[in-house]
């Protein structure tokens, strides 16, 4: 497989130092990403690197993986606008343990294999480093005017928030470690997203300057939604790999909803089906966007690699049981089919209150559907609310105890996607 060719035909190539290609072609070739520990769990912005080195292991290439348990403690500027909240050793440990039970499950790491995967964490050679000594082996063989001209140095000197001593050593760490698995794993090539140009090239630069030594690299573009707003972030927060973060059903639930031109997009970078059998699935889904072809086989193909076949076939079932239910009127659904409602929001009010009368303004406020009775007021008064599958346009409706279903629940919807199963306490 020519990797570059694969990779650029799905989207997923940026930046490229000159010579890499030919490097690929060679030879089998050791290559690195990295990761910060910065949580338990690796979320779906972290899916693009796992899934290059994926491609670039299944190409016949050796993948090292590279856990950043002594930069997760300095935190990269690239892409941020003010200081990270530095982490404990203990937290940087537990995060360390989650990624790494994670990545085994996508990678290939058992040693009979001559291209098996490995990982490394840079705490183990940069605990023995006594800063005299960076200073002295590393400091000295890049000059701060090329730190200064990295982009992510500049924007962050240039703001109001400034960047630390700390901050801006960190390119300098992330190119040591460049130079350290070079030396010691013959790693020649650094992966990682478009916003890690800077720290990656700062890398190849070390290893030349230092040891005369030719390192290669690339990064893939940084995934963006078409309508401007943050991949991987849904009004829950981050989409999580850990099912105990993220279900399965709610992971598939993103996916399945991707716009038309994102899905069109995503299908070739977030799954591995060929490119004719990507072409004839677009070419449906243009004959009848209605259908969602696209989304379907996207949501299909990410669940069953991220959570495995089973956990796909349940959120799909989830899925159509859902769709049943949202053509069934509240009054006619059981308490079982309240109750086992994927992916809805659970609450509880006072059964006081309701036998009394709240106003839905209040109730909305107070159950945390919405942040405030303004929001409420704004969501009523556009259509974005339904309580019990009907449309409330008034935001003087008051709600009392002849609206509960089953002596006991509300069922209300904010917008398309979002349920909440408020019980009377």
């Amino acid at each position: 497989m020519d990797l570059i060719k694969e990779l650029k035909w799905r989207g997923m190539v940026q930046d490229m130092i000159p010579g890499t290609e030919e490097q690929l072609r060679k030879e089998p070739t050791v290559g690195y990403i990295g990761f910060d520990p910065t949580a338990t769990s690796l979320h779906i912005g972290s899916l693009v690197p796992i899934l290059l080195l994926v491609h670039f292991q299944r190409a016949g290439h050796k993948p090292i993986v590279l856990i950043g348990g002594a930069t997760g403690m300095i935190g990269d500027p690239s892409g941020k606008s003010e200081e990270r909240v530095l982490l404990t050793e203990n937290q940087l440990a537990e995060n360390i343990a989650g990624i790494k039970k994670q990545l085994e499950k996508y990678l290939d790491f058992d040693p009979a294999n001559p291209n098996a995967a490995v990982m490394v964490n840079n705490y183990d050679w940069f605990k023995n480093i006594s800063f005299i000594e960076f200073l002295r082996d590393a400091g000295k063989h890049i000059t701060v005017n090329y730190m200064m001209a990295k982009d992510s140095v500049k924007k962050r000197f240039e703001g109001d928030a400034g960047i630390s001593y700390t901050e801006f050593a960190y390119q300098l760490m992330q190119g040591y470690d460049f130079y350290h698995l070079y030396k010691e794993h013959n790693c020649k090539l650094q992966m990682g997203g478009s916003d890690q140009w800077g720290n990656i090239t700062t890398g190849t630069e070390f290893i030349r300057r230092k040891i005369h030594g030719e390192a290669f690299a690339f990064t893939c573009p940084l995934i963006k939604k078409a309508d401007g707003t943050k991949f991987g972030k849904t009004e829950q927060g981050n989409v999580w790999l850990d099912p105990e973060r993220t279900s399965p059903y709610q992971f598939y639930q993103f996916w399945l909803n991707a716009s038309d031109t994102d899905a069109e997009n995503w299908i070739k970078i977030f799954t591995f089906l060929d490119e004719s059998t990507i072409n004839d699935l677009i070419g449906q889904h243009h004959a009848d966007p209605s259908k969602r072809v696209l989304q379907k086989a996207l949501a299909k193909e990410i669940t069953t690699f991220v959570h495995g076949k089973e956990e796909y076939e349940k959120a799909l079932a989830t899925t159509e049981k859902l769709f049943a239910n949202q053509t069934k009127p509240a009054e006619e659904m059981t308490i079982e089919d309240l109750e086992g409602m994927e992916g809805i929001v659970k609450s509880t009010i006072e059964r006081e209150k309701v036998n009394a009368g709240i106003d839905i303004v209040s109730l909305l406020a107070e159950t945390k559907i919405t942040s405030s009775k303004s929001e409420a007021r704004k969501l009523i008064q556009g259509g974005g609310i339904q309580l019990n599958r009907r449309k409330i346009d008034d935001v003087q409706f008051v709600v009392d105890s002849v609206r509960l279903l089953h002596d006991k629940y509300l069922l209300l919807q904010k917008g398309k996607k979002n349920y909440f199963l408020v019980e009377a306490v």
